[in-house]
């Protein structure tokens, strides 16, 4: 009988072992003692021990409660305020005789000051349940209506939560003093058409779910702040639509401006939750979790 049989034979259930990594997994707990393991996998992860763990996660939240979701979610919201307000100072402090390369680089290195507080504080954000949630429902351990009921949650508490912070930012305006750059990102936002808003936004939520993957990729320190950074960096540089954070910069437009320019702002918001959420649970969740389980 060689190695691999003995690993068969143990307590885990054969089914259960689906790659060749989830047989070394086992291997490794029976001949090293567990810590050493552990301290060794943080240098490099395997894919499938990413996964493993993204699964886990996303089991993990099908499980809470509606009201921790909600709760998780909203507090989410009301720290990616401070995206729209770090970009509304930007536009509001950079003349615009400076140029807009100038401006488009400013606002991308501050951009990702809120989604770091946000997923570091771990709080749920729609943009990295997006694929995190798609996992378990791929590898069967959850069901579809629970990753949808999971989505809807998600989504209404960070929303919930980024018009609370609109409005308490608009509230402290005169110490801000950022009107004219929400005014000025309210108006960028709407200008584009439901198509563009739509391909972008895809692009976003690709990054962003793509992000969140990283995140488990890496050990827990420095190196998943970088990792958050980097990949909304790149959202800010190109301008990419983000529905979370773009929804913070339209509550604080739509209160900043008086404009009852109610349909467009709904009109950039569907077609922004549409696209991230198509970039996410696609472009990183079903690719993903086919390249690394089905494709071994």
């Amino acid at each position: 009988m060689d190695s691999e049989d003995k690993v068969l034979n143990m307590n885990t259930p054969e089914e259960e072992i689906t790659t060749s990594r989830s047989i070394e997994r086992l291997q490794e707990d029976q001949e090293y003692v567990s810590v050493i393991v552990k301290r060794n996998d943080e240098a490099v992860r395997h894919p499938d021990d990413i996964l493993e763990k993204a699964i886990e996660e996303g089991v993990e939240q099908h499980q809470r409660s509606s009201a921790s979701l909600f709760l998780s979610a909203l507090a989410a919201g009301l720290i990616l305020g401070f995206a729209g307000m770090c970009v509304a100072l930007v536009h509001s402090i950079i003349p615009d005789g400076l140029g807009f390369p100038l401006k488009r680089v400013a606002v991308a290195l501050v951009y990702p000051l809120g989604f770091i507080i946000c997923i570091m504080s771990g709080t749920q954000l729609f943009t990295e349940q997006t694929a995190t949630a798609v996992y378990p429902v791929l590898d069967k351990r959850s069901k579809i209506k629970s990753l949808i009921m999971l989505w809807i949650l998600v989504l209404a508490g960070n929303l919930v939560g980024t018009f609370i912070s609109s409005v308490l930012i608009y509230q402290s305006e005169t110490v801000i003093a950022a009107s004219s750059g929400f005014m000025e990102v309210f108006d960028h936002l709407i200008s584009f058409s439901s198509g563009e808003v739509f391909m972008s936004a895809i692009l976003a939520g690709w990054l962003m779910a793509q992000g969140g993957w990283l995140v488990m990729a890496t050990p827990p320190a420095s190196s998943q702040i970088i990792c958050i950074y980097i990949v909304t960096f790149v959202i800010g540089l190109g301008g990419l639509h983000h529905s979370i954070a773009g929804s913070a910069e339209i509550f604080s437009g739509l209160l900043h401006t008086g404009a009852a320019e109610y349909r467009d702002a709904f009109r950039f918001l569907v077609m922004a939750i549409i696209g991230n959420l198509i970039g996410g649970s696609f472009f990183v969740g079903v690719l993903n979790y086919g390249h690394i389980r089905k494709a071994q």
